[in-house]
Parts: C-alpha cells; structure tokens; sequence
C-alpha cells in the first residue's frame, strides 16, 4: 500500500518518525504517543494539511513524501461502522483507540476513515513497529498548492 504525507522541507528527514504526533497528540494519538499520519492519496494529503493552514498564506516550503507499506503487512482497518456517532468531533474516542492500537503493537498500519472527506481513508503508521524497517520511503519532492487556494489581499 502507497501512502503519502506532506510536510515542511525542513522537517522532512523526521517524516516518518512520529514526533510531530508525540509532541502535539492530534485526532488519533494524544500527546506524548508517537505516531505517523499518512493518507491514501497525494490529494487527500493536501485536504488534511490544508485544512490546518492560514487560508491568507500559501506555504512555500512544502514536500510531498510516499512511502510504501510492506505487501505481507497488512494494515488492520477501523470502519466508520466501528466508531460512535459524529466520531470526527469526539477527540477523546478517536485518540483512545488509537492509542490502543499503538499500545497493542498489532500492525505496522491502520486505516482510518478521514475526518476532512469521510468517504477517504487516512493511514496511521506505528514508528514503533518492528517491521518499521521494512517501510519503503520514497525521497521528498516539493509542493506546491494552487495559489488560488488562499485569500488574496485586497487592492
């Protein structure tokens, strides 16, 4: 499986390592939990990263990074039916199962379903699995969304 995750040039050597997630926690991990977030897609990539972005500035510094999962590891799936209701605005449920899948140790992968387009699936990546070593990860390559967007200054 392909996954794809988009980041800061200058953070992309620590990509895959799960930091960011431990330093700050995010939707599936709380603080302090290492973990990777990754989606299924390059275009999904960009729904999850622009969302958090000022809609004033368009980032100039940004790559994009795949990497592909090992094909005998298959990543274990939470279904939309497996979640409470309105999952994608209850922070506490979604970071307490991820939580358990990370101290479960059980796949290098989960799928989850994305909270930017809920059809979508985001994968999370376990940096503490053993088969860790085996993720492919491809060189970063820069991106760049379309300019038109963000908000342009009035004249």
């Amino acid at each position: 499986m392909l996954v794809w995750r988009l980041c800061r040039a200058i953070h992309a050597d620590a990509a895959f390592s799960g930091e960011g997630a431990r330093r700050y926690g995010g939707r599936w991990n709380s603080r302090g939990v290492p973990m990777v977030y990754c989606s299924s897609s390059l275009a999904l990539a960009a729904i999850e990263l622009f969302v958090h972005l000022d809609p004033t500035q368009a980032p100039n510094d940004l790559v994009s990074i795949s990497a592909q999962l090992p094909e005998d590891e298959p990543a274990r799936t939470i279904t939309p039916e497996e979640l409470p209701p309105e999952w994608w605005a209850d922070l506490l449920a979604t970071r307490a199962l991820g939580d358990a899948w990370m101290r479960s140790n059980a796949s290098l992968a989960l799928r989850v379903p994305s909270a930017s387009i809920r059809p979508e699936w985001n994968v999370l990546v376990n940096p503490l699995h053993p088969r860790m070593a085996d993720l492919r990860i491809d060189p970063p390559q820069p991106f760049f969304f379309d300019a038109r967007m963000f908000e342009r200054s009035a004249k």
